[in-house]
């Protein structure tokens, strides 16, 4: 089934960031719920190619805050995650994986 033009540069713009696309390499990786906190340092750790345990405070305060205010909120819109603002979890949503029609998803970035 084709996709709209709509929905492919809806797409393209998603993954135009490395961040959303870090976010959705992790997410591939997981079968349930991540913290807020857990995503964040592993973006931030791939975001500035460090060992995880190696982000400074600053850096993943960033992350965190990026990801709160922008990043997941354009994921929940387009349906490629689901997130639970009050316990601050995120999970596949039910349109994740139509970014691979554009982009293969999956190991390391």
């Amino acid at each position: 089934m084709a996709q709209s033009t709509e929905a492919v540069t809806n797409t393209f713009s998603i993954l135009a960031n490395p961040v959303r696309r870090y976010v959705l390499y992790y997410l591939d990786e997981q079968e349930t719920p991540v913290s807020l906190d857990r995503l964040a340092t592993r973006v931030a750790a791939w975001h500035t190619d460090s060992d995880p345990d190696a982000v400074d405070d600053a850096t993943l305060t960033k992350m965190r805050t990026a990801l709160y205010r922008v990043h997941l909120p354009k994921f929940s819109e387009a349906g490629y995650i689901a997130w639970d603002t009050d316990s601050r979890t995120i999970r596949r949503g039910p349109s994740f994986g139509r970014e691979r029609v554009v982009i293969p998803v999956g190991g390391r970035p």
